[in-house]
């Protein structure tokens, strides 16, 4: 009966924090009612609202599933790289970096004070 119960239960199994300044990095790795892991990657932002008068935390969150840790892992290795050196990586066949998609942020029904 329990074991039904917890088919479907997102779980974490692992988890890391990194403090960096105003933000907190959440790394976690939990696993779905298919035994399928994935990461999900919170970042977490104090600021004071001064409408309330008190401290508040926005946070935003990226889920990255197993199928996609390679490509991930390559396009941010491609990008520190380039920021620590200058140098433009060679394209891997696993993107391609004219391959964009044009995102108006502006357009999405979600509070962008950060």
């Amino acid at each position: 009966m329990e074991e039904l119960e917890n088919k479907g239960r997102k779980e974490d199994i692992f988890s890391r924090t990194v403090r960096a300044g105003k933000r907190t990095y959440f790394f976690d790795v939990k696993v779905n009612g298919n035994d399928d892991h994935y990461i999900t990657i919170t970042e977490s932002k104090k600021r004071f609202n001064e409408a309330t008068g008190a401290f508040v935390y926005d946070k935003h969150k990226l889920f990255l599933y197993k199928e996609d840790f390679e490509k991930f892992a390559n396009g941010l290795s491609d990008v520190i790289e380039f920021i620590e050196t200058g140098n433009i990586p060679p394209a891997r066949e696993t993107y391609s970096e004219t391959q964009s998609v044009d995102i108006d942020f502006d357009d999405l029904s979600f509070n962008n004070d950060h």
